[in-house]
């Protein structure tokens, strides 16, 4: 019995020396991680070359086509393995020159400042109506088409300013520029505006996709800044009967071919087996797309990087995909998960950095309890850098195509607080990012990305 017992002490001691053995290689290897990204990150300076140099790029313009050689150029730069474009057919939605609003009361002209919806058909000319004002989308729909027909409606449903995740916020009010233009023409509407979806106090409009019903007419949508918005509601207490003036001269042209750019470190002992990192290349028109998402490329690309500066030789295959065309219907996901599924492409992971260049906090996954159980065990690797955010949530709209029964699929988690401030702007530029907190951002995602090819993260 006291030999058994002996035997059992030994082998559990010798388990315990192992796990620590283990750790304490990882921790060494997360160190050299920190310290290269932080020393030598290249982050900061490849966002400058995209937001500088090439500005919006939404998919179908000619601005995506020099992000994609932009990026194509950058990934043979590093001398990754198996760089090339993978072709993704996108829309092409062109905002044009004119776009302007403003409102008549009193014999005053109150010019607004506003920006079209991704999508919106244009105005022909100026459309002047009355107001009609609605507080969200279900008080919109109680409206008797008598009252709307004919009149501009204005979605007026700010973001709810108590929530403490403003990702949350932010789809609690994306009805109001998803599905209210269609709703404001199912009553016959002339056209519609919106309160952007925003949570600063300023006069930059946001824009992004509304989504026309088929079955219902087309009419033009715009967004109005949060103090705009906030004075048209004051001005229409004051005179219920003042008109809006909207003209706005977007165009939608036939689709056409752009593409995802995808690079590799083809792993030693599994190079059919991928762990998958990447944001979307593309942006709306306006501002230059640094946080959304400028700041997603650069985090996933300096992933390899880092790997490559370091040394150290990956298990599986590493890629990067530089997605295409997420903004505006997600093709260039889409078309990826497609590709993976036809020819039997096994993933053991894929991460997404699509909330901004903030200060990383952790990460959300969506995968298996087992998957889950060995995310969690992480945490004491990754809490010296600030990492504790380990959570069950969405990944990405890009890599969600990819979800299936055994593929872990993680979004980093960083403090969004600001990040609606800029989103869909013109104030989202290079200028908003700091350069620190965007290189944690890449060492956490580099470091993540170690653990998973180091585990080998169960599929069950």
């Amino acid at each position: 019995m006291r030999i058994l017992f002996f035997v059992i002490t030994c082998s559990a001691l010798y388990s315990q020396l192992s796990v620590a053995q283990v750790d304490s290689t990882h921790s060494r290897w997360i160190d050299v991680i920190y310290k290269e990204a932080l020393a030598n990150g290249e982050a900061y300076e490849n966002l400058h070359v995209l937001c500088k140099d090439i500005g919006h790029r939404l998919g179908g313009s000619p601005g995506a086509d020099k992000a994609i050689e932009w990026g194509k150029n950058l990934l043979t730069q590093y001398e990754f393995d198996n760089v090339h474009l993978m072709p993704v057919e996108v829309p092409n939605w062109v905002r044009g020159k004119t776009e302007y609003g403003f409102f008549s009361y009193s014999d005053q002209k109150y010019n607004v400042a506003l920006t079209a919806l991704g999508g919106s058909v244009g105005s022909y000319g100026e459309i002047t109506a009355p107001i009609v004002e609605a507080k969200n989308l279900d008080e919109l729909k109680a409206l008797n088409r008598k009252d709307v027909e004919g009149k501009i409606v204005f979605l007026n449903k700010p973001m709810d300013a108590m929530a403490i995740n403003t990702g949350a916020a932010y789809g609690g009010a994306w009805d109001i520029r998803g599905h209210g233009p269609s709703e404001a023409a199912r009553l016959g509407a002339s056209a519609c505006i919106i309160r952007s979806l925003s949570t600063a106090e300023d006069k930059y409009p946001h824009t992004g996709g509304t989504v026309y019903n088929d079955s219902l007419p087309q009419i033009p949508a715009a967004a109005l800044s949060v103090v705009d918005a906030r004075a048209l509601s004051a001005a229409l207490k004051e005179n219920p009967l003042l008109t809006f003036t909207i003209n706005l001269s977007c165009e939608v042209f036939p689709r056409r071919m752009q593409a995802n750019v995808i690079g590799e470190i083809k792993g030693n002992e599994f190079p059919d087996k991928y762990i998958v990192v990447g944001g979307h290349l593309d942006s709306w028109d306006i501002g230059e797309g640094a946080m959304d998402d400028g700041a997603g490329i650069v985090h996933s690309i300096e992933v390899l990087r880092t790997l490559k500066a370091i040394g150290y030789k990956p298990r599986h295959t590493i890629r990067v995909v530089l997605f295409i065309n997420e903004e505006f219907g997600n093709d260039g996901g889409i078309a990826y998960a497609d590709s993976a599924k036809t020819s039997g492409t096994y993933h053991v992971a894929a991460i997404e950095s699509d909330g901004g260049g903030f200060t990383p906090r952790g990460f959300s996954l969506q995968g298996t309890d087992k998957q889950f159980e060995l995310f969690q065990s992480w945490s004491p690797l990754l809490e010296p850098y600030n990492i504790h955010i380990f959570k069950r949530g969405g990944s990405g709209v890009d890599i969600g195509p990819l979800k299936n029964d055994q593929t872990a699929l993680f979004g980093l988690t960083v403090d969004n607080q600001r990040y609606f401030d800029y989103h869909h702007s013109n104030n989202d530029v290079f200028e908003n990012v700091n350069k620190r907190e965007l290189l944690m951002g890449a060492a956490s995602m580099t470091s993540l990305v170690y653990l998973l090819d180091q585990s080998g993260i169960p599929a069950e």
